[in-house]
């Protein structure tokens, strides 16, 4: 399912959170120009990107100062081709200046995380595997990044620990087996589906007597995925994971399986090369 815009509060509390790590008590160099200074700036993509973030850049200008004009020239979730004009502002130069480092990092970051996703999204085109991301996101960016993956075309997993459970190794050795895990679960988890992380195909059929929803097939290559498909038989919904990137996750969802999950469309991400240029002007 994919994951919405975060709220407009939610947005805002980043922003808010951003601003105030990078300006602090003010922005020092920015009062060395003067306060009736008018501004344009223009913000370009260098590199052919899914656009992704703009409630975010938004909101750091109005937040800054509401007099600002903020008109974009692509839409949210729009591929573009580098050297393409995103958006264009125009207003008091001070805040702009301030604005301008922390707009582009949501934006750029967010764009990156929506391009590796696209990326992705078009090596499974054609199959009917879907493909998630993970919790290994940004501290204080997960839903911001989970929509982003969203916007690319991939699919959401879990929000965080209070939403899903995921036996791994760690829980089925405190718990004692992998059936007692599942009881367990199934006991606290007040309904939502119950996935349980397996290495073998002995685990796999441990996990299925035990009636786990989803098993999530962790490092096993393309033989062992098809053998484990097949012994599911359908009982029970597969994710295979780790050790996938783009030269070999096609082949993996020619297994069957039904999930394939990522981590490195959220951890490992390289931002898109963006570029803000100004034009001043004071008025007389």
């Amino acid at each position: 399912m994919a994951h919405p815009l975060p709220s407009t509060e939610a947005v805002l509390a980043d922003v808010e959170r951003a601003l105030a790590e990078d300006v602090g008590r003010g922005d020092l160099t920015a009062d060395l120009i003067p306060t009736s200074a008018h501004a344009v700036a223009r913000v370009i993509s260098r590199d052919e990107a899914v656009i992704c973030g703009r409630p975010w850049f938004d909101a750091v200008f109005q937040q800054l100062d509401s007099a600002i004009s903020i008109d974009w020239s692509v839409t949210e979730g729009e591929q573009v081709v580098a050297d393409s004009l995103l958006v264009t502002l125009e207003g008091p130069a001070r805040p702009l200046l301030t604005g301008e480092r922390t707009a582009l990092n949501f934006l750029q970051t967010l764009s990156g995380t929506a391009t590796r996703a696209r990326n992705y999204a078009d090596a499974v085109a054609g199959t009917r595997v879907q493909v998630l991301d993970t919790r290994k996101t940004l501290p204080g960016l997960r839903r911001a990044q989970k929509y982003a993956v969203a916007c690319g075309g991939c699919h959401n997993h879990r929000v965080g620990l209070y939403d899903g459970v995921l036996i791994k190794e760690n829980h089925i050795i405190a718990a004692g087996s992998i059936a007692a895990a599942v009881a367990h679960a199934r006991t606290a988890a007040h309904g939502v589906p119950i996935e349980v992380e397996v290495e073998t195909l002995a685990e796999v059929e441990e996990a299925l007597a035990a009636k786990a929803d989803i098993l999530l097939l962790d490092n096993m290559g393309v033989a062992t995925l098809r053998e484990a498909v097949a012994l599911v038989g359908g009982r029970a919904r597969l994710e295979a994971s780790g050790g996938i990137n783009l030269e070999n996750i096609r082949a993996i969802a020619a297994t069957g399986v039904d999930f394939i999950s990522i981590g490195a469309l959220t951890k490992d991400l390289v931002a898109v090369d963006l570029s803000m240029r100004f034009s001043f002007a004071t008025p007389d």
